[in-house]
């Protein structure tokens, strides 16, 4: 009667269906953000499967562009909203580069009837407040001295290789040294031995943690550096406070055991928790606060993790804060994540235009 799978088997058993010429009445995607890059084996597989009524649940339908809203329609309804070459030239260009209002228009026409969008306040109405706070540090001297000094040193190298083989051929450098200037905002020893003078983040950090443990909060940490654990791990073992720790290295059933003890456990305190390995599939209502040390480039991925706590079984109003370093590429990852929000709910909303790509 129902057959339940993962992406991951569907991949790889996708011969199977097909020898069997298995045909469904209804076929539903869950977490259908997985099947936003219509070229990964995910969609393929799942776009090969026979069915008469197709479903797709997600949370987040456009995370960065419109070819991922393209893509999920191409799972429920293919050829609906056309071949993706013809839809990039009939409303994606003309929505991204040119704002052009009435392709909006033209183009939400289209889906409304297919899309039923619920927020969670709408549907759990039981559910208690969320408060998101953004709390922002200084870079002590050193740090700053680090940031600026290496600022200055990518720029003059990117421009330089920009101008000698253009823009699109140094994306992963650019990409490279953003990484480099989030990790000294984090915490200057991710990539620079022998560096002793901390770092102003973790400092702010561990006072969030030290007064929401005193007053009894239990806390979920999420970074997007695994690596960023070890400064976090020493400090929490200096104060005594006890936790867990969870990311991509974590077994399956180890993160069964260690998300249902921290659920029970009044004792462990803090959830060290990777956003990538993490920021899906866990509940873990038995917190009540929620740290992101540092910002990803996607709202979307942040919410997804927050989740982990703001869902069905909360019973506590949830804090969140969000760690942002003043003066920073973290405060334009912020403004990034800001105008994504805005894609998401003007497609799926409001009539107005977006912006959706870093230019040069």
């Amino acid at each position: 009667d129902l057959v339940i799978t993962s992406y991951d088997l569907l991949k790889r058993d996708i011969e199977l269906y097909q020898e069997k010429n298995y045909k469904f009445r209804f076929i539903i995607a869950d977490e259908a953000q997985y099947l936003k890059n219509s070229n990964t084996q995910n969609a393929k597989a799942i776009k090969k499967i026979k069915g008469d009524t197709k479903y797709a649940l997600t949370g987040t339908p456009i995370e960065n562009s419109l070819a991922e809203l393209w893509s999920i329609f191409d799972f429920i309804m293919p050829g609906y909203l056309f071949t993706y070459r013809k839809f990039k030239n009939m409303y994606e260009t003309p929505i991204v580069r040119e704002s052009n209002e009435s392709v909006v228009g033209k183009l939400k026409m289209l889906i409304e009837p297919f899309i039923l969008r619920r927020s969670k306040k709408e549907v759990l109405t039981e559910l208690p407040d969320k408060t998101v706070t953004v709390l922002n540090n200084e870079m002590g001297e050193e740090q700053r001295k680090i940031y600026i000094n290496y600022l200055l040193q990518a720029k003059q190298d990117i421009s330089e290789k920009i101008k000698y083989s253009g823009y699109e051929k140094n994306k992963m450098q650019i990409l490279a040294a953003l990484t480099r200037l989030r990790q000294i905002c984090c915490h200057p020893s991710l990539f620079i031995n022998g560096y002793n003078e901390g770092s102003s983040k973790l400092e702010q950090c561990m006072e969030i943690i030290q007064e929401g443990t005193n007053a009894g909060h239990k806390i979920l940490l999420f970074s997007g550096y695994t690596s960023m654990f070890d400064f976090i791990e020493k400090e929490l073992k200096k104060r005594n406070i006890r936790y867990f720790k969870l990311t991509g290295a974590t077994k399956v059933e180890d993160r069964i055991k260690l998300v249902d003890e921290f659920n029970n456990n009044s004792d462990i305190k803090v959830f060290l928790i990777s956003l990538k390995a993490g920021g899906t599939g866990l509940n873990l209502t038995g917190a009540d606060m929620v740290i992101h040390y540092d910002p990803w480039w996607n709202i979307s991925t942040e919410n997804q993790a927050t989740d982990r706590a703001y869902r069905i079984g909360q019973k506590n109003n949830v804090q969140v804060y969000k760690l942002i370093t003043k003066n920073s590429i973290e405060e334009k990852i912020y403004e990034l994540q800001e105008k994504k929000e805005e894609l998401a709910n003007n497609m799926l909303d409001t009539k107005t235009t977006f912006v959706n790509k870093l230019s040069q």
